[in-house]
């Protein structure tokens, strides 16, 4: 960085550094901020490391415990502690719960990756390691690092961005290809109608980048597609999704 001319700073960077005149708005600046995100990664990389193999299971925080769905994600983080993979959650109730609570009764590593929200913010009790963060880039790059397939249920906008963007970078061939396994097709059929005929068949995207997605209603062919190699991206770019 140079500066010159009326952009010189009357005081050097040393002196602001050991002042201990002025408030704390400092820490609020972005240059700091950058040093936060640093440490978010830091943490993440050092945490997650080791863990092993994983499947990212993605799903709403607002499912009951009496819903079938939870039963469902419990199955579901069992069926993936005895295939030998960690269970990746954003640590919250509900689904995240419940694939938490499946794998960590399996004797499994259920990993739980918290965010800071006005709500939502306690990892729930069946995380085994988890990790609070400040900024959702942060979370998500964790998720695509550390998981090796993901399964998707029900849920809301969270759920839904976290599916499209494991998805477009699959698809951009951004990230090494990775299974993306949809749970409930009740759920999900009227979206896929959807992508079929409005976004295919206006040509947004080819019949290929669909083909990545794969659904399901049965627990344990969740955990074999979400375990099995990904399928594979594109051979040529794409219209992405925009």
């Amino acid at each position: 960085m140079i500066r010159r001319h009326d952009q010189v700073q009357p005081t050097t960077t040393d002196e602001r550094l050991l002042s201990s005149k002025g408030d704390g708005e400092w820490v609020h600046a972005d240059p700091w901020r950058v040093l936060r995100i640093q440490a978010e990664f830091v943490e993440g990389f050092g945490t997650l490391a080791e863990i092993g193999p994983g499947v990212g299971v993605f799903g709403s925080a607002r499912t009951p415990r009496k819903d079938p769905m939870y039963a469902a994600a419990v199955r579901i983080g069992r069926g993936l502690a005895e295939a030998g993979y960690a269970t990746i959650t954003g640590g919250g109730p509900g689904i995240m719960e419940a694939a938490n609570k499946g794998a960590l009764e399996a004797g499994g590593v259920s990993v739980g990756l918290g965010i800071e929200l006005p709500f939502e913010q306690a990892l729930n009790r069946y995380v085994s390691l988890g990790i609070n963060f400040r900024y959702f880039f942060a979370r998500k790059v964790m998720f695509l690092k550390y998981s090796q397939g993901f399964v998707v249920m029900p849920g809301g906008f969270g759920t839904f961005d976290e599916a499209f963007e494991a998805l477009t970078l699959v698809q951009t061939r951004k990230v090494t290809s990775f299974p993306i396994v949809l749970y409930g097709r009740t759920f999900w059929a009227p979206l896929l109608g959807w992508l079929e005929e409005s976004v295919l068949a206006d040509g947004y995207v080819y019949p290929r980048d669909l083909a990545l997605l794969q659904l399901t209603d049965d627990p344990d062919e969740a955990v074999a597609l979400a375990t099995a190699p990904g399928p594979q991206p594109p051979s040529s770019p794409t219209t992405s999704m925009s």
